[in-house]
C-alpha cells in the first residue's frame, strides 16, 4: 500500500463560545489547516472527508459531516460523520490514512467539531453520558468523573499511586497549556492548587479533570504520489493501530489499564517497525489525570504501576526524557469531544515542523498520538515520523 503523509493541520481556539456554531468553528480550523500547508494548497484537491462529532445537545445529529464540508466549500465530495465518542476524530484520521493507503484518494480531510457550552450543565451531562455504558453506568447515575475515580482508586490500591502524583500531571499540563494560545485553560496551576481544589469524585479534584470545551480541528493527509506538491519536509504517518473493548468499565478484565489502548499501540508499533523507546514526544488522552498515568503504562513508556512515579519525577515535562501533552492535553488545552483526536495531530504537525513556539521539543523526529473513546471502549494510536528520521 501507498505511504500516507501529514501535509497540514489547524484548529480553532478551544474554550467556551456559546455564541459560535459548530460550523463556524470548523471553518476556522479548516482555513488554518489549509494555510499551514508548506506549499500553495487549493482545497479543490480534497477528495473526501471524515468529520468527528458527538452532537452535544442533539444539534444536527444526521449529516453533520456533509453540513460541515459543504459549509467550507468542499462541494460534492464524499463526507462522513465519525462518532466514536471522544475518539471520533482520531478514528477520522485513521479513516483518512486508510483511504490514502488504499489508493481511493490522494488528499483527505480528517477533523472534528463540537459545541458543548451553549446548554445547561444537566443537559451537557446527559449528552456526555451517552458515551458510557447505558444500563449499569449511565442509567444508574454514574458520571465519567465517577468512572475515572474508580480507575484512580483501583490504581492507588494496587500500585500505591498517590493523589499528589495525579496533581503533578495537572501541574505539568497547565505549564504547557499556558504556552498554547489555543488552550481553553491557558494558565498555570501549582501543586497546592491541584491538591486543595474541590473534590469532584474522590480522589479526583477539579484540577484532575478536563474542561468541557467548544472547538474544532482539521488535518490534511496526502499520498506519496502527490506529497512533493505540498511539502518538501514531509511527515510520514508511519504506524496506525485501533481497537475496541467493553463500553462499561465493569465489562473489562482490569480497572487499572485500558486494554484497547494496549492493543492499538502494539498494532501501531508493529506497523511502524518501532517501539516506545523510539518516541520523542506524545499526545495522550488525559480527560482525567489518572487517564494520563494509565496511558504511560498502556503505551509502554514505563512499567505497569510506575506511571505515578514517572510523572512525579518529571519524566514527561517539556524538558523531560519523554515530553507528554506538550499542547496542554485535554486537561489544559481542552476537550471538545469530536475535535480532540484531530487536535492531538495538530500539535504533532506543529512540533515536527518546529512551529510550537515556547513549547517546542528540540530535535523531535517521531511522535505518537493516543485517543480513547468514553472510558476506553475504543482507542486509536498514530505514529508520525519526519522523513529521513533515523
Amino acid at each position: 500500500m501507498r505511504d500516507a503523509y501529514l501535509i497540514g493541520a489547524g484548529q480553532s481556539d478551544f474554550g467556551a463560545f456559546p455564541d459560535k456554531s459548530y460550523l463556524s468553528l470548523f471553518r476556522t480550523a479548516f482555513e488554518n489547516a489549509c494555510e499551514s500547508v508548506s506549499k500553495e494548497f487549493d482545497p479543490v484537491n480534497v477528495d473526501e472527508a471524515y468529520v468527528g462529532n458527538l452532537s452535544i445537545g442533539g444539534r444536527q445529529i444526521g449529516l453533520p459531516g456533509p453540513a460541515a464540508t459543504e459549509h467550507v466549500g468542499l462541494h460534492a465530495i464524499p463526507s462522513v460523520r465519525i462518532e466514536n465518542a471522544c475518539a471520533a476524530s482520531g478514528y477520522g484520521v485513521r479513516q483518512a490514512v486508510q483511504a490514502v493507503k488504499s489508493g481511493m484518494a490522494d488528499v483527505v480531510l480528517a477533523g472534528g467539531t463540537e459545541v458543548m457550552n451553549d446548554l445547561g450543565d444537566d443537559r451537557v451531562r446527559y449528552w456526555l453520558g451517552v458515551s458510557g455504558e447505558m444500563e449499569w453506568e449511565r442509567m444508574a447515575g454514574t458520571t465519567f468523573s465517577g468512572v475515572f475515580a474508580q480507575i484512580a482508586s483501583a490504581h492507588m490500591a494496587e500500585y500505591g499511586t498517590t493523589r499528589e502524583q495525579l496533581s503533578h500531571v495537572a501541574v505539568k499540563s497547565h505549564e504547557n497549556g499556558a504556552k498554547n494560545p489555543h488552550a481553553h485553560l491557558g494558565h498555570e496551576c501549582s501543586l497546592e492548587d491541584a491538591e486543595s481544589a474541590p473534590t469532584v469524585a474522590d480522589p479526583l479534584t477539579l484540577y484532575h479533570c478536563c474542561p468541557m470545551s467548544d472547538g474544532a480541528a482539521v488535518v490534511l493527509v496526502a499520498s506519496e504520489e502527490v506529497i512533493d506538491e505540498y511539502d518538501d519536509d514531509p511527515i510520514r504517518i508511519a504506524g496506525v493501530g485501533a481497537a475496541s473493548d467493553g463500553v462499561g468499565l465493569f465489562e473489562r478484565n482490569s480497572y487499572t489499564a485500558i486494554p484497547a489502548s494496549e492493543t492499538a499501540v502494539n498494532q501501531a508499533y508493529e506497523d511502524a517497525g518501532m517501539g516506545p523507546d523510539d518516541i520523542d514526544f506524545a499526545e495522550v488522552h488525559d480527560c482525567f489525570s489518572i487517564a494520563e498515568i494509565v496511558a504511560y503504562e498502556d503505551l509502554g513508556f514505563c512499567e505497569r504501576g510506575e506511571g505515578g512515579v514517572f510523572a512525579e519525577r518529571g519524566a514527561t515535562k517539556l524538558d523531560g526524557e519523554l515530553p507528554v501533552n506538550t499542547s496542554g492535553g485535554l486537561k489544559s488545552k481542552g476537550h471538545p469531544i469530536g475535535a480532540t483526536g484531530a487536535s492531538q495531530v495538530v500539535e504533532v504537525f506543529e512540533q515536527l515542523h518546529g512551529r510550537a513556539g515556547e513549547r517546542q521539543v528540540e530535535n523531535s523526529q517521531i511522535a505518537l498520538t493516543h485517543n480513547i473513546g468514553g472510558s476506553g471502549g475504543a482507542a486509536v494510536v498514530h505514529i508520525f515520523e519526519k522523513e529521513g528520521a533515523a
